[in-house]
């Protein structure tokens, strides 16, 4: 078989849409105050998975670097490398991902709450701010992962000695990259990871030319993920409506007595699963205690108590939950019993004899 042209196109690629960029960088920062469950929850998303991104295994997008602490091959100078090099602004395409809500430094004092990777010429820690402060607005695209770098989180609560915040908060909630991204928010604690990669994937087919502005909510949410609240997907939805609570967890009742706050917390969890569709807080019986939301968690506490309003509705509900508790319970025992059509005799028989066949079917 003669040998294939130089130039030769690889199989299928002549159809493919060719990226408006080459090659993107993903600089994930994971040093604002947190604890990595962002990064761990990304590896078991599957809708892309990360390997899928990495890998190239979808089409039409520019080649992914990953340059996160938790998950890099590379250690110290060997790590920090891509991360000075972009704020030298050598590295022209890159996304910046913040993971872990962002410190007050005009509070520390001498010190600093948090920081990553040392000053080559002074040899000092380098403050995550001012690392926010070196790459953002190099940036192609800012991207915050979980509530802590959405909305500053539980480390963000009242009484918080670091004066912590979102990166909106941070950066101010209008600003925008260099392409002209605002700043995307994925909350979620940690966040949910086809949540993530899925938003992540949808930044990647902007830049390749591929999709449209990303469409966010006034809170920088992606309105496709967040445009529903848990109760609107809920499993357990049909019991609210019909008054029929639980007092105690292990039970497949509503759970608004026992602090669920999902009628009113936007997420899609109960109808994405965690891992592969499977889980979900209010689908294995977890009340929601609303952690995409820009007041959690001071807003929300205590979270085993029934919230204020469930208090309301859910006695505005008792009465018409009966009535129609009842009334379905009533068709359902009509529909239980076969038309009388099919019985208008006191025995319906087709003639058949269990101990004489051969007299119902004679051969």
């Amino acid at each position: 078989m003669a040998d294939a042209a130089p130039d030769a196109v690889p199989h299928g690629r002549s159809t493919q849409h060719v990226p408006n960029i080459e090659e993107v960088h993903i600089l994930w920062i994971t040093a604002g105050l947190s604890c990595d469950g962002d990064t761990v929850s990304i590896t078991a998303a599957s809708e892309p998975s990360i390997e899928d991104i990495l890998l190239g295994a979808v089409p039409g997008l520019p080649k992914m670097h990953l340059h996160n602490a938790v998950l890099a091959y590379e250690v110290g100078d060997d790590f920090m490398k891509f991360f000075h090099s972009a704020a030298r602004g050598e590295i022209e395409n890159f996304l910046l991902v913040v993971e872990g809500s962002i410190p007050n430094e005009h509070l520390s004092g001498e010190g600093y709450w948090a920081a990553f990777g040392t000053d080559p010429e002074t040899g000092e820690p380098i403050k995550t701010t001012q690392w926010i402060d070196r790459l953002a607005g190099k940036a192609l695209g800012v991207i915050a992962a979980g509530t802590c770098a959405t909305y500053g989180g539980v480390h963000g609560m009242k009484g918080n000695p670091t004066g912590c915040m979102g990166l909106a908060d941070y950066l101010g909630w209008h600003f925008e990259s260099k392409a002209g991204l605002p700043i995307i928010n994925v909350p979620g604690c940690p966040v949910q990871p086809d949540n993530f990669m899925e938003t992540l994937l949808y930044v990647l087919r902007q830049l390749a030319g591929l999709a449209p502005m990303i469409p966010l909510d006034e809170e920088l949410r992606p309105k496709w993920l967040f445009g529903m609240t848990v109760h609107q997907g809920c499993d357990r939805a049909a019991y609210y409506e019909q008054a029929d609570f639980t007092h105690e967890y292990g039970s497949r009742k509503c759970l608004v007595k026992i602090g669920c706050w999902g009628p009113v917390v936007q997420c899609n969890v109960p109808k994405r699963g965690w891992i592969a569709g499977v889980g979900g807080c209010p689908n294995v019986g977890g009340i929601c205690i609303g952690c995409t939301m820009p007041g959690f968690p001071d807003k929300l506490m205590p979270f085993m108590d029934e919230p204020p309003g469930a208090r309301i509705s859910s006695t505005l509900v008792t009465p018409y939950g009966f009535l129609i508790r009842n009334l379905r319970r009533l068709t359902n025992s009509t529909l239980s019993k076969e038309p009388k059509w099919r019985h208008n005799e006191d025995e319906r028989t087709t003639g058949y004899h269990p101990d004489k066949p051969e007299e119902a079917y004679p051969l």
